[in-house]
């Protein structure tokens, strides 16, 4: 896209068809050696939170024509290629998914390591992307934050702080030392770190964006969704579209804010377990009795099940730029609202009026976005401040590219019942809340709202306006 393309009509779109399917196994990744380089820590200012702010409009006409924000773009589609064929790997190698799906506890638990190897393995792809984002643009280092320490304990009780070193093999024994005497599966990882990801996507790289990356930071969820990422079942037939749990909801979300306002800006949703190719391949055979089923139900000779292949979206929301990778979601005369399963009965009981008396249920609270984005839901709500920065950041910026957003729920509520008839304020993710320890500093501690549709949005902040508590 060209500057040319820009709009600047109330709800202004352009739509470049790049929702990309890419095969498994590490496909379309050339071998490649990273420099070393030291994440700093994260900074505790000018993180985002539950906070909202009255407009995300960000002037752009102070920005130097530069390609910069364009190649940021690429190079966030390019680290959520590569989170995504970590997270595959992981389900797919045998000695990477037995320590995937292994319960430590108790004596066990601290001879081996501190943390499962499911946090390593968040961890590791969170420092992957802040090593790559780092590397080729240096003026955000300091500025990529993500939900995760990178500290471990190793077997002998000494830290060891996990990143991305020079050369493979110093990647390797770095990871080593924390999931010893692990070795085929520190070097199974290490190798996919250090390889690099060829976007063959022409028309994302045919994107002309403006907007220096020093004004931005960015928020990671390495693998939204954990627990179905662990535990979650493979074929979970969908309802009305909509998987109610499963793999298929384990995202990885990359999501850019403005630093100075908070707002977002660009946003990466990468679906790593999209669906299943039509190849069938074998398994490696890594382990001692062949021809068997280890305790995880997974074979260990003989026909592999079809591999999974996964896709990306993303979005960019910047001024008065509008560009996603999907075009928004048709009207929908009556609501459909997405929830999760914990949600408040009396939530529950006011919308099954509004939406038709049918309620949507997925797990994840990416996943449940990233429903609203693609048009199999029209709303999400969440009463509760169970979410955070790095959750709503990427799904976000999709959605204000799309022409919706996100809303904190109690203080959308809060301003209607002030007088207040204009769009409630939207999410920022610049502000910690104050007096909170923790990941409990970015909490959208007010629920929120996520809509494509103003009109959906006035409805059911219309119909939840009458619930106690709320």
């Amino acid at each position: 896209m060209t500057p040319s393309s820009r709009h600047t009509s109330l709800h202004p779109h352009i739509h470049v068809p790049t929702s990309k399917l890419w095969p498994l196994a590490l496909g379309g990744i050339t071998a490649a050696r990273s420099p070393p380089w030291s994440c700093p820590n994260p900074k505790t200012t000018g993180l985002g939170g539950g906070a909202t702010s009255p407009q995300c409009h960000v002037p752009s006409a102070s920005c130097p024509p530069a390609l910069a924000m364009a190649g940021l773009l690429q190079a966030l589609v390019r680290a959520s290629e590569k989170a995504a064929d970590i997270a595959r790997l992981c389900r797919r190698e045998q000695p990477l998914f037995q320590l995937l799906v292994a319960e430590k506890t108790g004596p066990d638990r601290n001879q081996r390591f501190l943390q499962d190897f499911k946090t390593l393995a968040d961890v590791l792809i969170q420092e992957v992307i802040k090593h790559d984002l780092g590397k080729e643009f240096p003026e955000l280092q300091g500025h990529i934050h993500g939900e995760e320490s990178n500290e471990f304990r190793s077997p002998e009780g000494e830290t060891v702080t996990v990143q991305v070193c020079a050369t493979p093999g110093d990647t390797a024994a770095l990871l080593l030392a924390v999931l010893a005497p692990e070795r085929e599966a520190s070097e199974l990882l290490s190798d996919a770190v250090h390889r690099d990801v060829a976007l063959a996507d022409a028309a994302l790289a045919g994107v002309e964006l403006s907007i220096p990356p020093q004004d931005l930071a960015i928020w990671i969820d390495p693998i939204d969704s954990t627990n179905e990422y662990i535990r979650g079942s493979e074929d979970v037939s969908p309802i009305d579209g909509i998987a109610p749990a499963g793999l298929c909801s384990a995202l990885v979300l990359i999501g850019a804010y403005n630093r100075r306002t908070g707002c977002p800006v660009l946003g990466v949703i990468n679906e790593p377990f999209f669906r299943r190719d039509s190849v069938t391949h074998r398994y490696r055979h890594h382990r001692q009795h062949r021809g068997g089923r280890d305790r995880t139900g997974a074979c260990t000779e003989g026909p592999h099940p079809r591999r999974w292949q996964g896709r990306y979206h993303w979005g960019v929301a910047y001024g008065d730029t509008r560009l996603s990778s999907l075009s928004p979601p048709g009207p929908s005369l009556v609501p459909r609202v997405v929830l999760s399963r914990a949600e408040a009965p009396a939530v529950r009981a006011a919308l099954q009026p509004l939406c038709g008396g049918r309620l949507l249920f997925a797990s994840g609270a990416g996943y449940k976005l990233l429903c609203v984005i693609l048009g199999l839901a029209d709303v999400y709500v969440l009463s509760e401040g169970s979410t955070f920065a790095w959750d709503a950041c990427a799904p976000h910026a999709i959605l204000r590219a799309l022409g919706g957003g996100i809303v904190a729920l109690t203080g959308a509520l809060q301003a209607r019942r002030a007088g207040s008839t204009g769009t409630p304020p939207e999410l920022v993710y610049n502000r910690p809340i104050d007096g909170a320890d923790g990941a409990e500093r970015w909490a959208n501690c007010g629920g929120l709202v996520a809509y494509v549709d103003p009109q959906h949005l006035e409805a059911v902040l219309a119909t939840l306006d009458a619930v106690p508590g709320l």
